[in-house]
């Protein structure tokens, strides 16, 4: 259901068992929005300064920020995502991290860097599948799945 795309472009090594984590959060936000068909995913960790770089080429904000996420459709399109006839996998989009600032934002947090990495990517996965946060709204949306999906993960604060 899942191929997991992964670069790294940081110096940090990651364990077996993070990117274990990092799947299943991905999984289980395809499966509370009732995504079924194979998809495809790009997962890349990556320093403050690659993502600054990124976060000025592509959104005009030049300064680091925690994560990007660069969805391959809008929300109206992923309706059609389960009928699709394609045997090969869809391509939902980018996913890209900076290792520096979920360590930074971990501890900030008072949290493990796992749970702020497993937030990240859930954040992520949520504007893939065509939300957004521009309004307290769509905002509270978005954090209700995050918790749920993070909560039936038992990965808690």
């Amino acid at each position: 259901m899942l191929q997991l795309l992964f670069e790294n472009d940081s110096n940090y090594i990651p364990a077996n068992d993070l990117l274990k984590m990092l799947e299943s959060v991905m999984l289980k936000s395809l499966e509370l929005e009732g995504v079924a068909k194979e998809v495809e995913i790009s997962l890349t960790f990556t320093t403050d300064e690659l993502i600054k770089e990124i976060n000025s080429k592509h959104r005009n904000i030049d300064k680091a920020t925690d994560v990007l996420s660069f969805p391959m459709y809008e929300k109206q399109e992923l309706s059609d995502i389960n009928t699709s006839i394609s045997n090969f996998p869809v391509a939902l989009g980018d996913i890209v991290v900076s290792v520096e600032r979920t360590f930074s934002q971990a501890e900030e947090y008072g949290h493990s860097f796992e749970r702020e990495m497993a937030f990240l990517v859930c954040h992520s996965m949520f504007h893939l599948l065509g939300y957004d946060h521009m309004t307290k709204q769509e905002e509270g949306l978005m954090m209700e799945k995050q918790n749920k999906v993070l909560e039936a993960l038992g990965i808690n604060r």
